[in-house]
C-alpha cells in the first residue's frame, strides 16, 4: 500500500490545523472539556461527599457538591506552598497522611503525576475510613501537563481496562466502579483547546467505546 497523499484527501473532509487554539486546555475560553465530564460524574456520586472529605489542590469540589454532609474539609498537596492546603502530604509513601482518617477522597487529575501509580492507590484506600469512598478520575486522551510535568513529572494516560485493573487489585472488584468517557469529536476538540463552551451538549454527551477521552472511578474501602 503506497503512503497517503495529500492530493488523495478526500476534499469534503476539513483540513486540520496546526496549532491549538488553547495550550491551556481551553481555559481561556471557558470550561476545559475534561472537566465537563469530572463534574458530570462528581454531581452524580454527590452523596459520597460526605463527612470528613479530602481533596487534592483545592476544596472546590468538596463546596460544590458537599452540600451540608461534611463535617470537615481538608485539601491535600504534594509541596509546601499552596495557601490552600490544609497539610503536605504523599500518597505513595503515606508521610504527611493519617491512616483510616477520611470519609471521602476526591483525587481528580492527579495520580497521572505521580511516577509509581500502584503505591498511589494504595495510598488513596489507606487514607480512607472503613466505608470511605474514592472519586478519583485520570486522563485518556490528553496533551501533557507542561506545568505539572516540569514540577513533578507527567508519566501516565489511561484507559478503562487498565483503571479496572490497578483499582480493583487494591480494592476488590467488587468494591470499584469504572467509567469511560468521550468520542472523536471531544477528544479532537480537548486537543486542540477548545472549550465545553464550543460544544453542544448532545456532541459531549455521545458515547464511543474506542475513545476513552476521560476515566472516572468510584471505589470503597470495604468495612
Amino acid at each position: 500500500m503506497g503512503l497517503f497523499r495529500r492530493e488523495d484527501r478526500d476534499p469534503k473532509l476539513p483540513l486540520l490545523p496546526s496549532e491549538p487554539v488553547s495550550r491551556q486546555f481551553g481555559s481561556e475560553r471557558g470550561r476545559p472539556i475534561d472537566r465537563w465530564y469530572i463534574e458530570r460524574f462528581l454531581k452524580a456520586n454527590a452523596a459520597d461527599v460526605r463527612g470528613r472529605v479530602l481533596e487534592v489542590a483545592e476544596p472546590t469540589y468538596t463546596q460544590w457538591y458537599g452540600e451540608g454532609d461534611v463535617t470537615s474539609s481538608d485539601v491535600l498537596y504534594a509541596a509546601e506552598g499552596n495557601p490552600e492546603a490544609t497539610l503536605v502530604g504523599d500518597l505513595v509513601s503515606g508521610s504527611g497522611l493519617a491512616e483510616q482518617n477520611w470519609d471521602c477522597f476526591i483525587c481528580t487529575q492527579t495520580l497521572q503525576f505521580i511516577a509509581d501509580t500502584k503505591a498511589a492507590v494504595a495510598g488513596t484506600r489507606r487514607l480512607l475510613a472503613p466505608g470511605g469512598v474514592l472519586l478519583a478520575t485520570v486522563p485518556g486522551i490528553s496533551q501533557i501537563s507542561t506545568v505539572d510535568d516540569d514540577a513533578w513529572g507527567d508519566w501516565w494516560r489511561f484507559n478503562e481496562r487498565g483503571t479496572r485493573l490497578l483499582f480493583e487489585a487494591e480494592y476488590g472488584a467488587e468494591n470499584v466502579t469504572v467509567e469511560r468517557h468521550g468520542n472523536v469529536q471531544a477528544a479532537a476538540a480537548f486537543l486542540y483547546g477548545m472549550a465545553a463552551e464550543d460544544l453542544e451538549t448532545a456532541e459531549l454527551e455521545r458515547e464511543d467505546p474506542d475513545y476513552h477521552m476521560i476515566i472516572c472511578v468510584r471505589a470503597v474501602r470495604a468495612s
